[in-house]
């Protein structure tokens, strides 16, 4: 592994801080800027998304609402429409299904119906993924689902400073993002912790422009593509490989909403062989969209079939072990890079 020195300017924070960091920045910075949700008050938000938000700015900034998405994710959208910048947060990804339609029907849509002379500077943030017995209603990704709908930015930050600079660009950004962040790389004491959900932020402003992805680990013999979580995955599984002489580039793709597909190619091109990784589900989603890049581009790049890496299209188990064979973990990422090598 790559071993860099820390930059000035930087402190070490988990992802959740950095995230709250960046909103702390803004607020500041922007008095139309609020946040609201269930639990995000006193509480701080189940995954610390707001913890010691409401003691600065009190509660006409940090609103905690009632459990009503369709209500409090509408009232987001009207304030939007009026001239804010509501952050609202849906506690799970997995109820977007009761309120889908103000997220697709009227926050996606608004800008388009109007001519775009109406916009809906909104964030709607929510935590996603598997990996504590959390069961099928509470264990999704769903980024395919969001970024399938169109008239929504999608951003998934993997690290402390992604999730800061991401949340910075979404929050200034005058379209509807949604901000999806994985429980695994928050840095929560009382879940599994990833090594890498504390890292090195950036200091004062950080912005990361929304629709670049970016080279995590350079190498030369095979792309692995993935996000969120699974980036860390790829990352063990590329540092055990290099050990047998097996170099891996993989790529964070940070957001599917611009996709960066230019730098999936460019790897693809140099490396020839192409892994997926993807924790939503394996139909009609992320990893058939880069695949499917790189064929209507040059199938000729690859010199071996692609291989993907996702949940297969079963609900996610509540048991451990069947949670974990669902899951693209390292033991599967593994044999996918071996399978096209």
């Amino acid at each position: 592994m790559t071993i860099t020195e820390t930059p000035q300017g930087t402190r070490r924070l988990t992802t959740s801080k950095a995230m709250v960091e960046a909103i702390d920045q803004e607020m500041a910075r922007d008095e139309s800027v609020f946040y609201m949700g269930e639990d995000v008050g006193a509480y701080g938000g189940i995954f610390s998304s707001t913890t010691g938000l409401l003691d600065k700015y009190g509660p006409g900034r940090i609103i905690d609402t009632p459990i009503s998405e369709t209500g409090f994710i509408g009232l987001g959208i009207g304030a939007a429409v009026e001239g804010m910048r509501p952050i609202v947060e849906l506690m799970f990804a997995d109820f977007m299904g009761v309120c889908l339609d103000q997220i697709y029907n009227h926050m996606a849509k608004i800008h388009f119906e109007s001519g775009g002379n109406v916009t809906v500077p909104m964030v709607l943030t929510t935590a996603v993924g598997g990996g504590y017995s959390d069961g099928a209603q509470h264990s999704q990704c769903l980024w395919g689902t969001f970024a399938h709908l169109p008239g929504m930015k999608v951003v998934v930050p993997s690290n402390p400073a992604d999730a800061k600079g991401l949340m910075t660009s979404a929050i200034r950004d005058d379209n509807p993002v949604v901000y999806l962040f994985h429980k695994g790389v928050m840095g929560l004491p009382w879940m599994a912790k990833n090594r890498r959900s504390t890292d090195e932020v950036p200091e004062g402003e950080h912005v990361v422009p929304i629709g670049e992805a970016k080279v995590v680990r350079p190498g030369s013999d095979v792309t692995v593509v993935t996000l969120s979580l699974s980036v860390h995955h790829s990352l063990d599984v590329a540092d055990k490989l290099a050990e047998d002489g097996v170099d891996t580039e993989v790529i964070d793709l940070r957001s599917l909403v611009p996709l960066d597909r230019d730098t999936v190619l460019e790897s693809v091109r140099k490396t020839g062989r192409l892994v997926v990784v993807d924790e939503d589900y394996l139909s009609y989603g992320v990893s058939g969209e880069i695949v499917a890049t790189v064929a209507e581009t040059d199938p000729g790049m690859l010199r071996a079939p692609a291989q993907r890496v996702a949940v297969p299209d079963v609900p996610i188990p509540y048991a451990h072990d069947l949670e974990y064979t669902v899951l693209p973990r390292q033991d599967r990422i593994e044999r996918a890079i071996r399978a096209v090598l």
